[in-house]
């Protein structure tokens, strides 16, 4: 089932407080367990979003990508830009995670920057 998982930037030397103003909101198949589904996102991959919303700069959309290689044999990734890949912005073994609220998962960004962010919300889509 879809779910849309809000991640707020979790402390970081930047943000010592963590911030609310810089974050995620991803469209994604979770599993009764809470793990991202790779056989569910396989068939709803188009509805996969990711809005990227940072304090000061225009709101990023792109699409949650499941590729081949890295840890367990794929990578969940955030694509912006389909033709190129210098702008992907990988997370850190989402495979395995969890996403329930106050967790937290690591996203590299296109810098090459590690950060933590803590789920905050999520909800099933359709649902107010």
């Amino acid at each position: 089932m879809l779910q849309r998982i809000t991640l707020h930037l979790g402390r970081s030397a930047a943000h010592p407080e963590g911030s609310a103003r810089h974050g995620y909101d991803i469209t994604a198949p979770l599993d009764a367990a809470g793990h991202i589904d790779a056989p569910a996102w396989r068939d709803v991959r188009d509805l996969c979003r990711v809005r990227r919303f940072w304090a000061g700069e225009p709101d990023e959309h792109g699409w949650l990508i499941h590729r081949a290689g890295g840890s367990g044999g794929a990578t969940w990734v955030i694509d912006y830009d389909d033709a190129a890949s210098e702008d992907d912005e990988a997370g850190y073994k989402l495979d395995k995670h969890r996403f329930a609220i106050d967790e937290y998962v690591s996203i590299r960004q296109d810098d090459g920057e590690m950060l933590p962010f803590k789920i905050v919300g999520i909800r099933k889509l359709g649902q107010a």
